[in-house]
């Protein structure tokens, strides 16, 4: 069972795509057009602690950077390392922050390796947020750079995904296009499109919940392994539409309050001012419960405004 309260946006989605089969269905059709280049079976995790000193005259600061997934692999018989970066929030210095890993990592490559050939990487930025990203996705984004100096400026940039544009149609692996349409449709409130996922793995329907903070989806999830996400969408559509009656009788409840409350009001003031009338219209059904209870005590519009106010 998921403790949903222990995971957040990050470790969930981390987990999920820890699975070789996620990540390798990810990767083709983001970068491939849906092609399968990238094989599961042939992924191998990859340390990617890299520790490094930052020296200047006034401190010397010690940091560890970790991507959240790196994996090696072959492609047509070369070693690459792919790498994915999640982000739920937009993140400015985003793209300082991957120059840093992917450098790093080939510094810790010369030094390992005898034949001084590098381990080529790629890295995907795979951005989860509810807003549009309207952060840097290159280098020169950050400058202002003379028109004579932009031949030999070295403009690094981040491959930045989006997951609310990703074409779905591209992803080969039922389970991970499920996924990415479930975090699409909870972001668009479209319930009616998560009817469609018909067996999606519970687990991932929770996860795609914990990324978009669309936990009250959740609540009455049928038990099991899988989903049948017809019956449990109609659950969840049942208790928003009893919700929803609840919400509606208190409403007509506080509204007739209002009305009863007005009514005796003019009988004993002779007139109510628009104020009060205001005053009232805007007062808590919690309010207007002590104002029925002291109606017999009122004497005038201060009376009526000490208690509601």
């Amino acid at each position: 069972m998921i403790l949903t309260n222990k995971l957040t946006p990050d470790s969930a989605c981390r987990t999920f795509l820890s699975n070789d089969t996620h990540f390798a269905s990810l990767y083709n059709a983001i970068l491939f057009d849906g092609k399968q280049v990238i094989h599961p079976e042939r992924l191998v995790r990859y340390e990617n602690d890299t520790s490094f000193i930052i020296d200047d005259t006034k401190s010397v600061e010690n940091k560890k950077r970790r991507r959240d997934i790196v994996v090696k692999t072959d492609i047509n018989g070369v070693y690459c390392l792919l790498s994915i970066e999640h982000q739920s929030t937009i993140d400015f210095e985003m793209v300082i922050r991957c120059g840093i890993y992917e450098m790093l990592e080939y510094l810790k490559q010369l030094k390992n390796k005898k034949n001084k050939r590098l381990v080529p990487q790629v890295m995907i930025v795979f951005y989860t947020g509810d807003k549009k990203w309207n952060a840097p996705v290159k280098l020169s984004n950050y400058f202002d750079i003379p028109e004579e100096l932009k031949p030999y400026f070295n403009d690094w940039k981040i491959y930045l995904v989006d997951v609310k544009e990703i074409d779905t149609s591209k992803i080969k692996d039922e389970q991970t296009r499920y996924f990415i349409e479930a975090i699409q449709e909870m972001y668009k409130g479209n319930y009616e499109g998560l009817h469609r996922k018909v067996k999606m793995n519970r687990d991932n329907f929770i996860y795609a919940a914990i990324i978009t903070g669309s936990l009250d989806l959740i609540r009455d999830l049928p038990e099991g392994d899988e989903i049948d996400m017809c019956e449990g969408m109609e659950r969840m559509a049942e208790g928003f539409r009893n919700e929803g009656r609840k919400e509606g009788l208190m409403e007509g409840e506080k509204r007739e309050k209002k009305i009863t409350l007005l009514s005796q009001l003019k009988v004993k003031l002779g007139n109510v001012s628009n104020q009060l009338e205001e005053a009232i219209q805007n007062s808590s059904i919690e309010k207007l419960n002590t104002l029925t209870l002291s109606i017999f005590d009122i004497t005038s519009e201060e009376d009526v405004l000490k208690i509601i106010n």
